[in-house]
């Protein structure tokens, strides 16, 4: 037998933050904003070009910028 969250074409880290989402979400208002501070992450990159890092850049802001550079 597979887990539910196989059987529905989810990866379990996908599970877990759906689960973790959720949870959040029906949590009292007060202790939902704490929560919900700590379910965010701040994850930077840096491009690595003949050896050297370009400066670190901010993931959410990086992929927007090239989602709407594709939709034009």
């Amino acid at each position: 037998m597979t887990a539910a969250w196989k059987a529905a074409g989810l990866t379990y880290n996908r599970y877990l933050a759906i689960a973790a989402r959720t949870i959040r979400r029906s949590l009292k208002e007060d202790k939902r904003i704490i929560a919900e501070r700590r379910g965010e992450t701040e994850l930077r990159f840096a491009k690595w070009e003949n050896g050297k890092a370009s400066d670190p850049q901010n993931l959410n802001t990086a992929n927007a910028a090239a989602m709407a550079e594709q939709a034009s």
